[in-house]
């Protein structure tokens, strides 16, 4: 069985904030999360998260999803694997990879690659190593005409060693017995007092093991967040990655001010996204749509032909060639049915809007199935809630609901019904009829004139 280590406990000082650095997100998604797929991609599921500093949220984030050990004092890299020890006790017959929490962007072909090599060379432990030109700062390769001989620390490197440019990326493969053998044998006398998994190597070495480094082509597998600075950079270049990518795939962009898509968004040929529009969460968009600008979609599935401008959409369905927006809010569990069209100022809440029904401006729909070609004019408002409960309204087909109608749920509209402007319904209403609620209204002559007649003559002399 092969085991993966994920060290997570980092506090991460200069992140100023009081939560562990590998829960800080990358385009939405948590950089232990980043990892924590690379490595299922990769066929490796039996994981142990190391954690450290606000543990709790590691475990709170994870749900129970991995076993988790806690690394109560930061001792080094070493002395954080050595807790997963009873972990890996399990099974000493296969190999474990070793993985920093905060490295983004390691990827599964990268794992599977060293790993191949590892077994292929029967290695005791395989360093998965990149060739970057400014080593500054990393562990170095020492190699040799077998393998390797050891890493070498940035502050314990001479000055011929830091020349070295092929560098440590943080992560191996051990096989699994060997790496129980040498955290049994960890010193910490170094410059720094910690007990270094890089001195493993040298262990596994002087009992005749062997030890190699595999040296990937995606030298982005070093990369981490040390600071804020450090992350927003994380986040520029994984932005720009999934930009990239869309363009590749026949994706539209004029300009790239302000768009953030995540990793998971799934986006057609031939759609255009405008500036200032974050795509989040499984967000698929159809073809020849039209995204923003300044739009917010979340979790959302967009059919073929679709509009939207100044949106917000989140577990929602919209389907073909509707038009929405500007300044409108799609709140979760709706579905925007073929051929809608919803104007400025208008906000759906879990609910079914039929095909070819129109909400031009001003309007509240919540709880409620609407039918096909409905009209509603401005300021209607479905009143979905009485204080103790939500309710739902029913509008059937061609309905046509007047200006600042309120339709109080539970309700029921049925097809061809009218209502006046300014009704209040409160009871259903049958098939091809027209509601009215006015009541009688009073005029009550010379009232503004007694009220404000120092202003009306101060208006009047003007």
């Amino acid at each position: 069985m092969d085991f993966g280590i994920i060290l997570a406990g980092g506090k991460g000082k200069r992140m100023k904030a009081n939560k562990p650095k590998p829960l800080f997100e990358v385009l939405g998604r948590p950089m232990l999360e980043w990892v924590i797929r690379a490595c299922e991609n990769a066929g490796v599921s039996e994981l142990c998260i190391v954690k450290g500093f606000c543990g709790e949220q590691i475990d709170t984030y994870l749900n129970g999803r991995y076993t988790t050990v806690l690394q109560a004092e930061q001792k080094g890299t070493g002395h954080a694997v050595q807790q997963a020890a009873e972990f890996l006790a399990k099974d000493t017959s296969g190999s474990t990879l070793v993985l920093c929490g905060d490295a983004p962007f390691l990827d599964a072909e990268t794992i599977a690659q060293a790993k191949a090599q590892h077994d292929a060379q029967g290695n005791a432990v395989t360093v998965i190593t990149a060739n970057i030109q400014n080593p500054t700062g990393y562990g170095r390769i020492l190699r040799t005409e077998n393998g390797i001989s050891g890493i070498v620390e940035e502050k314990d490197a001479s000055m011929e060693q830091k020349a070295i440019t092929e560098i440590n990326s943080g992560a191996y493969w051990f096989r699994t017995g060997a790496l129980l053998d040498a955290l049994n044998s960890l010193g910490c006398e170094n410059a720094a007092g910690e007990y270094y998994l890089t001195d493993t190597i040298a262990i596994l070495l002087s009992k005749g093991e062997k030890a190699g480094a595999f040296c990937t082509e995606n030298t982005d597998v070093i990369l981490g967040a040390n600071s804020q600075r450090d992350l927003l950079e994380l986040n520029t270049l994984a932005r720009m990655r999934e930009i990239d990518k869309h363009l590749d795939n026949g994706v539209v962009f004029t300009c790239t001010d302000g768009i953030t898509i995540e990793p998971d968004v799934e986006i057609g040929a031939g759609t255009q996204i405008l500036a200032g529009t974050i795509l989040r969460g499984k967000t698929v968009i159809g073809e020849n749509c039209n995204i923003g600008p300044n739009c917010i979609i979340e979790d959302c599935n967009i059919e073929d032909g679709v509009q939207l401008n100044y949106v917000q959409a989140y577990k929602s369905t919209i389907e073909a060639n509707v038009k929405i927006g500007p300044f409108v809010h799609i709140r979760p569990n709706s579905h925007i049915k073929q051929g809608v069209k919803i104007g400025d100022f208008v906000e759906i809440k879990n609910s079914v809007i039929g095909e070819g029904t129109a909400v031009a401006h001003l309007t509240y729909v919540g709880d409620s199935d609407v039918g096909k070609k409905v009209n509603f004019g401005c300021g209607t408002v479905t009143v979905n809630y009485d204080g103790i409960i939500k309710s739902r309204c029913v509008i059937g087909d061609n309905c046509f609901i007047g200006c600042n109608t309120n339709l109080v749920a539970p309700v029921k509209l049925g097809k061809y019904v009218y209502t006046a402007a300014g009704t209040t319904v409160t009871k259903d209403v049958p098939d091809y009829s027209l509601a009215i609620d006015r009541g009688a209204m009073t005029v009550k002559e010379g009232y503004s004139l007694r009220k404000f007649s120092s202003k009306i003559e101060y208006k009047d002399k003007k």
